[in-house]
């Protein structure tokens, strides 16, 4: 028997690596003058009341020096701020400026086309399937 699982392991890291690199570069020509990690933090910290960079860190997938090195830049540019958390002085809990939160809001229209440009073509069944799969994938590794 084949082991198809390595031609589409590869196949999934390829794509993946490929939406992120099509819209890093949509993000560069638009001049957002940040990365898509960095807008997924600004993103999730939007989205997220009293988000701590670790829990950024599980929503992300990213090891805590990765997501501190992230929150540091966008800390310098303006966009994001650590405050103290009130249950536990140790924690930081991260907050948009409101710099940050406008760059988030003008952002979002620009961010959604960027993402839906990987999916033109599939139809609901496509979709369905995708779902399925991935989440098929996703609870293997669980």
């Amino acid at each position: 028997m084949k082991e198809p699982y390595n031609q589409y392991s590869l196949l999934l890291d390829r794509t993946a690596r490929k939406v992120k690199w099509y819209a890093q570069q949509q993000f560069k020509e638009l001049g957002f003058d940040m990365t898509v990690d960095q807008w997924l933090v600004m993103k999730l910290t939007d989205e997220n009341e009293a988000l701590s960079q670790r829990e950024l860190a599980a929503l992300m997938y990213k090891d805590m020096p990765t997501v501190t090195r992230i929150v540091d830049i966008l800390c310098t540019k303006g966009l994001v701020e650590r405050a103290e958390s009130p249950a536990d002085r140790r924690v930081s809990i991260l907050k948009l400026t409101e710099e940050g939160r406008e760059k988030v809001t003008s952002s979002r229209k620009q961010v959604r086309s960027i993402r839906l440009k990987a999916w033109e073509g599939l139809n609901e069944k496509d979709f369905d399937e995708f779902n399925r799969i991935l989440n098929k994938i996703y609870e293997n590794l669980t």
